[in-house]
C-alpha cells in the first residue's frame, strides 16, 4: 500500500521550519546577498529549534531524525534562500560519513561537538584541479610513526570559515586514483592548516565558502576516518545519502519562484488583462508546478529509500539531475514572467536564478549524475 500522507511529526516539523523560514530567513535574505554574508545569528536561532544536525543518533545529543525529516526540513529553508539553507545545512555533509564509517570514539567527540554548540563543521572533497572526479584528487596524506601528514589545498568549501573541523579526503599516491584514497577528520586548530579567502559567488552568495590549505598538516592516528582504499567509497555513500536533500532545495526554491511568477502573474496587466489570462505565460506557471511536484516525489522516494535501508545511488541521482536541472529552468521562467522587473534586484527572481545555476554543480554536476544513472542501468 503506498503512502503519501507525512505523518503528524513530520507535519509539525515541516510547519516549524516554514515559519522559521518566514520569519527569520526572508527578511534578510536579500541583504545578506548583496553583502555576501552569512547570518550566523539566524544559524544559531535554527540551532536551537532542532533544524541544524537532525540526523544525529540521541546517544551522541541529536534528535535523531530520518533522511526524509532532514529533507524536509531544507526544502522549507530553501524556499527563503538556498544560501543561508545551504550553510546551515552543511554540517549534515560533514557529519554524514562520520555517523557511516566513524569509531564510537569519533562519534562522541565530534558529533557531541555539533549538538552541543551551535558549532559548524566542513567536508573537503573538492580540489582546484577537479570537484566531480574524486578519484582524482591530488591532496596527500603520508604516514608518520603511528599519525599522518597531509599536504594540499581544498577548494570551494561550505562554510570553511567557521568550521571547527573538516572531514578531509586525501590519497597516499594520485596514481592510485581510488584505491589510494583515505579520510580524516581534522581539528580546526591543527598547525598547518589555513583557511583561504572567502568567495565572491554568483548566486547562493550568503553561503560562507572558501579553500582550505594543509601544510604539513600532522593528524594523529585516532583521527583516520576511513583507511587508504576505502575513501572513496565512502565519498561515494555520503553523496548517495545527501544528494536527495538537493532535490529538496531545488525544490523549495521552484516553490518559491512559483509563488512569486503566479502572484505577480495575477497583478501585472498587459493588453488590458491580467498576464496570468494569456496562455503562454499560463504554459510556464503550469510547467512550474510540474517541474515542484514531480521533484518533490523524486526527493521524497529517495529520502525514504535511505530510512529503509535501500542504498541505491540511482534513485538519489534522479532527484539530484532532474531537481538541478528544472529548477534552473523554473527560474528562468520567472525571470521571464516578470519581464523587465526580474532582470532588477528590486524584485527576488533574479537572486533565485543565480541561486538556482549552482544546484547543477555541486555534489556532482548534473553531467556526473546522467553517467552515474547510465551506469547503474547498464549494470
Amino acid at each position: 500500500m503506498l503512502g503519501f500522507e507525512p505523518t503528524d511529526e513530520q507535519k509539525a516539523l515541516v510547519d516549524m521550519a516554514s515559519r522559521f523560514t518566514r520569519e527569520r530567513i526572508i527578511p534578510v535574505a536579500a541583504e545578506c546577498d548583496r553583502e555576501a554574508r552569512f547570518p550566523k545569528d539566524v544559524f544559531e536561532a535554527g540551532w536551537e529549534l532542532g533544524l541544524v544536525n537532525p540526523t544525529v543518533p540521541p546517544e551522541y545529543g541529536g534528535a535523531g531524525l530520518g533522511e526524509l525529516d532532514n529533507a524536509l526540513i531544507a526544502e522549507q529553508l530553501a524556499y527563503g534562500c538556498t544560501g543561508i539553507q545551504t550553510s546551515m545545512l552543511a554540517n549534515t555533509l560533514a557529519l554524514t560519513p562520520i555517523l557511516l564509517a566513524g569509531t564510537e570514539e569519533q562519534k562522541k567527540k565530534y558529533l557531541g561537538m555539533l549538538t552541543a554548540e551551535p558549532l559548524f563543521a566542513s567536508y573537503c572533497t573538492t580540489e582546484p584541479t577537479g570537484g566531480s572526479d574524486v578519484a582524482g584528487l591530488r591532496t596527500r596524506f603520508t604516514k608518520h610513526g603511528d599519525d599522518y601528514v597531509l599536504n594540499g589545498e581544498k577548494s570551494w568549501i561550505t562554510n570553511a570559515s567557521f568550521a571547527s573541523y573538516y572531514v578531509v579526503f586525501a590519497t597516499s599516491n594520485p596514481d592510485l586514483r581510488h584505491k589510494g584514497i583515505a579520510a580524516f577528520i581534522v581539528d580546526r586548530d591543527t598547525p598547518g592548516l589555513v583557511v583561504g579567502k572567502h568567495e565572491d559567488k554568483l548566486g547562493q552568495r550568503a553561503s560562507d565558502t572558501a579553500a582550505v590549505h594543509f601544510e604539513d598538516v600532522k593528524v594523529p592516528k585516532e583521527n583516520l576516518l576511513a583507511p587508504e582504499g576505502h575513501g572513496f567509497k565512502l565519498a561515494m555513500e555520503t553523496f548517495n545519502q545527501t544528494r536527495p536533500d538537493i532535490g529538496a532545495m531545488a525544490t523549495g526554491l521552484m516553490q518559491r519562484c512559483l509563488d512569486e511568477a503566479l502572484a505577480y502573474a495575477k497583478e501585472r496587466k498587459a493588453f488590458g488583462q491580467a498576464i496570468i489570462e494569456h496562455q503562454m505565460v499560463q504554459a510556464m506557471i503550469a510547467d512550474m508546478a510540474i517541474g515542484v511536484e514531480a521533484t518533490r516525489l523524486l526527493y521524497q522516494k529517495a529520502a525514504w529509500n535511505l530510512d529503509n535501508g535501500v542504498r541505491d545511488p540511482i534513485v538519489s541521482s534522479y532527484a539530484k539531475a532532474f531537481g538541478a536541472d528544472r529548477a534552473m529552468q523554473t527560474a528562468l521562467d520567472a525571470v521571464q514572467v516578470f519581464g523587465g522587473n526580474g532582470y532588477v534586484r528590486d524584485y527576488p527572481v533574479e537572486k533565485l536564478m543565480r541561486d538556482a545555476k549552482v544546484l547543477q554543480i555541486y555534489e556532482g554536476t548534473s553531467q556526473i549524475q546522467r553517467i552515474v544513472i547510465a551506469r547503474s542501468l547498464a549494470r
